[in-house]
């Protein structure tokens, strides 16, 4: 089936049609850096590097870029606070942010501007607005003027009425409409500046990234990212100035991501995705009204969310954090919280026991595994081996299908993850009937269809960025510690010695004891293996 993506512009599903054929211009509005990043800063940085991962699988040549906001109202307060220049924060801000983004596996984005790198094209695009009518001088200032553009308000959906109701508009003696927007604001005493035909200044928050968009990938692009919370007003005022500036649509398609809120309540990992009140759900939801919702309980640096660091992967590995964030449609909102963490962590963890398991059943690295790279090269892989499958390959083949349908439908990672752990079951289960990590072993045709299908599991989870390297936090008992190892397997012989002679009390609370030390015992047919949770 074709690619087929929601879009907030239009409120409904269209199949994926790039302005050039075969290429796709991607753009996602950055952080303004001025304080360590936070959870909710990582969550449209993992999910569009998912949709490009997928979008590159499916054979289109991506360009994705992830703007910096590094001149702006908070970064001037911040820095008088520190005693430190604008500058020196963003840069010391800016590095943090990519730090963070390394470590979730974050690395398909290919330019990521500084918005003070750009101020002659803001410049440029302002001053053809003030030509073409849009635009409006004012003591030092220039302003958008809204009512000039007759569709202002389309992203939205909301009339200039409506979206002045309950916001707080800047106020100005002089200004058109209350509405209008500041594109360029004129220099206060200590604040960064350029010089611009209106005066000394710098510009304001929406043009910056009109200004990048249209310099790194053109006047119109295939996809605009961003949160939720962006729509209005930055999203609804980067399309009207773009698109009144050049006369072109701005962006094809508007995804939107749904923001973190701090968890409630547990729900199972790896099963139904869905969730009540899914902004996918319907094509005539309220957006705006899920927007405010979603924004009310929002978890932000605002809001006291601290830095993704210290509250996030001093607990949790960083895979477990993006499978999270993967583990529920884009749109949706995210129940965000240790507890549900925690249970992402447990659900994974069989993963991790799938892989040793192979390892022990072939003896080969599933981390060195050659795998497909794109939709076509797996598509040929699969037709080759059709005429010698067994039967449970054909399982496998309708997972294959379910996971890419998923992805093809508005890039559905939540029914995809679904899709993962009912390929894991089925692995397993070949594995155990086989008997392949016992006497199985010389079933070679048996080896080389566990081999096509742990290789499906690791196409499939590239896809999603997730098990791409050992976890480093994680122990299975052949660490470097041998001092530890012995110990283990010490303990694993002493239980063993009491369950044959029939000390069946004492077997119990050798397992007991380690399992309150976090340590699990797996008993399995050529020995018991043992493993500690990080």
């Amino acid at each position: 089936m074709p690619i087929r993506v929601y879009s907030t512009l239009t409120r409904q599903k269209e199949e994926f049609q790039t302005v050039e054929p075969g290429k796709v211009s991607m753009y996602l509005c950055g952080p303004t850096v001025y304080k360590p990043a936070h959870i909710g800063h990582m969550v449209g940085p993992v999910i569009f590097d998912t949709i490009k991962r997928y979008l590159a699988y499916s054979g289109y040549q991506v360009t994705w870029v992830v703007n910096i906001t590094d001149v702006d109202d908070k970064l001037i307060v911040k820095a008088n606070e520190l005693g430190t220049t604008v500058e020196a924060l963003a840069r010391k801000m800016t590095e943090d942010y990519l730090d963070n983004l390394r470590t979730l596996g974050v690395d398909g984005i290919d330019h990521m501007p500084y918005a003070t790198q750009y101020i002659q094209e803001m410049q440029e695009i302002i001053a053809g607005l003030i030509e073409k009518g849009f635009a409006y001088p004012l003591d030092g200032d220039v302003y958008f003027e809204c009512t000039k553009d007759a569709d202002y308000g389309k992203l939205s959906g909301r009339n200039l009425t409506e979206m002045l109701a309950g916001t707080r508009a800047e106020t100005r003696d002089g200004k058109h409409n209350p509405a209008d927007f500041a594109l360029w604001k004129g220099s206060k005493p200590g604040e960064p500046a350029w010089d611009s035909p209106w005066g000394p200044g710098r510009p304001g928050w929406h043009i910056e990234c009109s200004a990048m968009a249209r310099k790194l990938l053109g006047d119109t692009i295939d996809i605009h990212g961003g949160g939720l919370d962006l729509m209005f007003p930055h999203h609804e005022n980067e399309l009207a100035q773009s698109e009144s500036c050049t006369g072109k649509p701005f962006a094809r398609y508007w995804l939107h991501n749904g923001l973190l809120r701090k968890s409630g309540a547990g729900g199972k990992i790896g099963g139904d995705h869905s969730r009540h009140g899914d902004v996918a759900a319907s094509q005539t939801a309220d957006i705006l009204a899920e927007k405010q919702a979603q924004e009310e309980q929002k978890l932000a640096g605002s809001k006291g969310a601290e830095s993704v660091k210290s509250a996030v992967f001093a607990k949790f590995d960083p895979e477990t954090v993006r499978f999270f964030l993967l583990a529920t449609h884009y749109r949706s909102p995210v129940d965000f919280g240790d507890d549900r963490l925690a249970e992402t962590a447990k659900s994974i963890d069989g993963f991790y026991r799938l892989i040793e398991s192979f390892g022990r059943a072939t003896g080969k690295d599933f981390y060195s595994l050659t795998v497909p790279a794109t939709r076509a090269e797996s598509n040929r892989v699969w037709a080759a081996s059709a005429s010698e499958r067994l039967s449970y390959e054909n399982e496998l083949t309708a997972l294959r299908t379910r996971f890419l349908d998923a992805m093809d439908d508005d890039f559905n990672t939540g029914a995809a993850t679904a899709a993962l752990f009912d390929l894991r079951k089925t692995l397993n289960s070949f594995i155990t009937d086989q008997k392949l990590e016992a006497d199985g072993k010389s079933n070679i045709a048996a080896q080389s269809a566990l081999h096509r299908g742990v290789s499906l599991f690791k196409e499939l989870s590239n896809i999603l960025g997730v098990f791409r390297k050992p976890l480093e936090k994680k122990s299975t008992g052949g660490g470097d510690d041998e001092f530890v190892n012995s110990l283990m397997q010490l303990l694993i012989s002493l239980r063993a010695e009491a369950r044959k002679t029939k000390q069946f009390e004492i077997a119990d609370n050798v397992r007991k004891g380690l399992t309150e030390l976090k340590v699990t015992l797996e008993d399995r047919p050529e020995g018991t293996l043992w493993r500690r949770e990080a």
